[in-house]
């Protein structure tokens, strides 16, 4: 089996530090991608948090991939992006001049769907409980398998990821986990 991979996403509301203290420290982790998740901020708001979050991951040789606000990336020359997958839908034509595309599924169907609109890759979940989620049972790790035989795209799992269950997504077959609450400590 691989090394266990995972891809950081933030929320600065978790942060029991600093935040940009958070990111100077994922930024030197031996992580894929730092996912800037920030979905309670206006996209001014979120410009602002970005450039400073693209400043320090420039600094440090990290990647990292805007969430959402498109035109946030485009402005800050960030050439990669992650979109819920609504949104993924309506653009999917028009992210060619991104190295690097990826949205959120909850079903197989919309993984097989996002495959074929050129997604490089998914999030798949929620596979354990968490708090991002309270109250919405978990898909599982059968859901994730199933996603991960349904496309030849690697598919992360995210939802509950932590260092004690990652095995078990990389068993399903997933590339890696993004952990959320894990990092923002």
């Amino acid at each position: 089996m691989n090394k266990p991979c995972f891809i950081a996403v933030t929320n600065r509301n978790l942060c029991k530090r600093p935040f940009f203290d958070v990111i100077e420290d994922l930024s030197k982790k031996d992580v894929k991608t730092i996912v800037l998740r920030e979905k309670d901020l206006s996209e001014e708001e979120y410009y602002e948090i970005a450039e400073k979050c693209k400043e320090i991951c420039d600094r440090n040789g990290a990647s990292l991939t805007i969430h959402n606000f498109i035109d946030v990336a485009r402005r800050l020359g960030i050439k990669k992006i992650h979109l819920p997958y609504p949104v993924f839908l309506k653009e999917a034509g028009n992210m060619s001049d991104f190295e690097s595309v990826s949205t959120s599924i909850h079903k197989p169907e919309e993984a097989i769907k996002a495959q074929k609109l050129g997604v490089d890759f998914v999030f798949a979940g929620h596979v354990f409980v968490t708090d991002c989620k309270k109250g919405l049972p978990p898909r599982g790790l059968e859901f994730l398998a199933d996603v991960v035989n349904a496309v030849k795209i690697p598919v992360y799992g995210i939802g509950g990821i932590n260092e004690e269950n990652i095995t078990k997504i990389m068993e399903c077959g997933a590339a890696g986990g993004c952990m959320m609450s894990g990092f923002m400590k």
